[in-house]
């Protein structure tokens, strides 16, 4: 697959644009795929799997965002990435737009080849790798699935698994229950045997039994989500994996499920997502901030000196009056909406204890839901110079990947202590969480803070610890983390350090008076040159 090309689609209804897009694409050594309009480049999509497609915003007909959003309704195409090439001066607003069609990118016309070349390669190379990766797993399903028998007969293996793994027979009837289904579900194994799995679980989500049945006489596998009912009354989210087994005369047998509860994960997962969106509009907030109110006031200060102006006569100096009270108005106005945004203009001195409950008690729900055991060591109540919004952020990732990783319930240990300091970092607060979770694979280690790397496949955004470390190393902090693998299972630990709000006021106190020192100097070497050029 190392070698594979990819299909890249080009639309634009300008055939020498067309052409110039292939001229400087040619060194990829990819597929090249030309739509002179919307209608060509879906039948193409259709036909082909394409890795990324440059689309353009004007075109007659159909233009390129209506364009992406007709590609976004197809199941096959959702992930596909759009890149947007535009003629014309486009706003932020535009690019948002875009953003909203289904874009990642845009590129101004005239084209640099060199950045059109790098930014398609990105993608071209990362739907390969996306492929080797399916290869990959379908290669491990069909192991999978040639196991399967050997599996019934052991039935005594399949016991031991923390997952809830259920054999049931061709028309529904549970033939096998292990003890994970009975912690999934609540129901005991006698209980469960030759009862119908769809009547008593009621899966309503994505599809009944009929459907399930159907979709499995295709290539006899189905992976997905089912939303199912527990022996409590509790709905609950669980990630699912079936295999068709079939009878020495090929004949359909039986079915094999696989089943892990994600309930807690994706409420987790949920609340990582809005703490993101609401520090990304907390960001937002501040920069419009900044290029409205600064030349607002400008502009209001000037016709407040004009208003009163010697040299204006009434008629303008009345023009001056409604122009300062239209200028006070779009002041309220921008100040309306950056409303939301509750962060202080200044970093402030906040509890690390106060946070970690905070964001504890945030995840209480999850955390019981996932029979995880917090324990909390607080040896220390110092502060940190920080802003309180972005720090629970940095926990709140920190802690939901720890509960991820402890899918079959675990233990989470938070220790706030105060740290000496040495040759890496100064002295200040060392904030530890330890898991017995999964652990992180060596091949992961050196990657974890990248943008956009994620080891937990389509459902991750990548982002998390990336935006955590930048947060605090803004703050003049470092995070650290290590992950090893025991006897009797695995730990991993991320360590958060930070200067104390108490050692940073002793520093600005300190530079304070050396720079106070410095002007004295400087007066006094002044004071003594002009005494002497007065001598002369």
């Amino acid at each position: 697959m190392n070698g594979h090309k990819v299909n890249i689609l080009m639309v634009d209804d300008q055939p020498a644009k067309l052409l110039s897009y292939e001229a400087i694409l040619a060194p990829l050594r990819e597929k090249l795929l030309k739509a002179n309009s919307a209608r060509e480049a879906l039948e193409l999509l259709l036909k082909h799997d394409v890795a990324v497609v440059l689309v353009d915003v004007n075109m007659p007909e159909i233009n390129g965002f209506d364009l992406a959003d007709m590609i976004r309704q197809h199941p096959r195409f959702q992930r596909t990435p759009i890149i947007f090439v535009s003629a014309i001066h486009m706003s932020d607003r535009d690019r948002l737009k875009g953003y909203e069609h289904g874009a990642v990118d845009y590129v101004s016309v005239p084209v640099i080849p060199e950045i059109l070349r790098a930014k398609v390669r990105v993608f071209a190379d990362l739907y390969r790798k996306n492929r080797e990766l399916e290869y990959l797993n379908r290669d491990l399903e069909a192991r999978v699935a040639e196991r399967t028998r050997e599996l019934q007969r052991k039935s005594d293996l399949l016991e031991l698994a923390t997952e809830a793994v259920i054999v049931r027979d061709w028309h529904g009837r549970v033939e096998f229950w292990n003890s994970g289904a009975e912690a999934v579900y609540g129901w005991r194994r006698e209980e469960m045997l030759g009862q119908m799995l769809h009547e008593v679980l009621k899966t309503r989500f994505p599809a009944p039994f009929d459907d399930v049945r159907m979709a499995l006489t295709g290539d006899g596998r189905w992976a997905g989500n089912l939303v199912q009912t527990t022996r409590d009354g509790r709905e609950i989210t669980v990630a699912t994996r079936k295999v068709l087994n079939h009878d020495t005369a090929g004949l359909p047998m039986s079915i094999l499920e696989i089943g892990r509860d994600i309930t807690g994960q994706l409420q987790t997962e949920d609340a990582l997502r809005k703490s993101e969106r609401l520090a990304a509009m907390g960001r937002m907030a501040g920069i419009i901030a900044h290029e409205i109110n600064n030349p607002l006031e400008a502009i209001t200060n000037a016709f407040f000196l004009l208003r009163d102006h010697p040299t204006l006569d009434e008629q303008a100096r009345r023009y001056a009056q409604i122009a300062d009270q239209e200028l006070a108005r779009v002041a309220r106005i921008t100040s309306k909406t950056l409303g939301f945004y509750k962060e202080p203009h200044k970093t402030v001195a906040v509890s690390i204890i106060s946070v970690l409950d905070e964001v504890l008690e945030l995840q209480e729900r999850t955390l019981q839901l996932a029979h995880i055991t917090v324990e909390r060591e607080y040896e220390t109540k110092a502060e940190v110079m920080a802003f309180p919004a972005e720090l629970k952020q940095v926990f709140l990732n920190l802690i939901s990947n720890a509960v991820q990783a402890m899918a079959v319930g675990g233990r989470l240990r938070i220790r706030v202590r105060n740290c000496k300091g040495g040759p890496a970092c100064k002295p200040g607060i060392c904030i530890s969480l330890l898991d017995t979770g999964s652990g992180i694979q060596p091949e992961h280690s050196k990657r974890l803070f990248e943008p956009f790397f994620s080891t937990k496949s389509e459902k991750g955004t990548g982002l998390g610890l990336w935006i955590s470390n930048g947060i605090i190393t803004k703050y003049e902090g470092r995070i650290r983390f290590r992950s090893l693998r025991l006897s009797r299972g695995n730990v991993t630990c991320f360590s958060v350090f930070l200067p104390s709000a108490e050692d940073r006021k002793a520093e600005r106190t300190e530079n304070k008076a050396t720079k106070d020192d410095s002007v004295v100097v400087e007066a006094a070497s002044m004071d003594s040159e002009k005494r002497s050029a007065v001598k002369v």
